[in-house]
């Protein structure tokens, strides 16, 4: 596993998500610029048990529309 970003959109448990990509060798990028994860290979939505705030942060940085444009 090469390069990871991770979306910070301000909610979710993010260093444990991170730690957990480290230690299966990804190098991890924390980011909620939307440029950087609109041209990441490999993106981590995190936030399960809070996805709706996580979408509510999404929608707050400009990265709503991230997943249609990637089908």
């Amino acid at each position: 596993m090469n390069d990871v970003i991770l979306i910070d959109a301000g909610t979710g448990n993010l260093r444990s998500v991170q730690k957990a990509l480290e230690s299966i060798g990804a190098n991890v990028s924390r980011t909620n610029d939307p440029h950087k994860v609109r041209s990441g290979r490999r993106v981590v939505l995190p936030g399960v048990g809070a996805f709706g705030n996580f979408m509510s942060g999404l929608r707050a940085l400009g990265l709503e529309m991230l997943s249609k444009k990637r089908r």
